[in-house]
């Protein structure tokens, strides 16, 4: 069975679905402010335990950057796994503005829930 992914953005998550179950998620926020205003920055990635191997991290961060690409936003990867993925795709993940990564770094510092 192929994996769902789904947006729920409003939850700040992108899941991934097997069937009934969820395999695994990125946690994310929008950029709200300055120049770079609604990049969207993960966090981080997990893939539940039973799951792991099967490319189902690889799957949400590509489909995480293809829906930045879709909106025309950056993608700031401060999630360690999104970072390694995208500095091994450099093709399909283009590098943010320094700008958003900093901006990024201080809205998270101001608000760690959103992790």
């Amino acid at each position: 069975m192929a994996i769902d992914i789904r947006d729920l953005r409003a939850a700040g998550r992108l899941e991934a679905h097997d069937g009934a179950d969820l395999v695994g998620g990125i946690a994310y926020f929008v950029l709200s402010a300055g120049p770079s205003a609604g990049a969207l920055v993960a966090v981080h990635t997990v893939v539940e335990p039973g799951h792991e191997g099967r490319g189902i991290a690889g799957d949400l961060v590509r489909a995480f950057y293809a829906i930045a690409a879709a909106e025309k936003v950056a993608v700031v990867a401060l999630c360690p796994y999104a970072a390694s993925w995208a500095a091994r795709h450099p093709d399909e993940a283009p590098q943010p503005p320094a700008e958003a990564v900093e901006a990024a770094k201080r809205q998270l510092d101001t608000d760690p829930d959103l992790w």
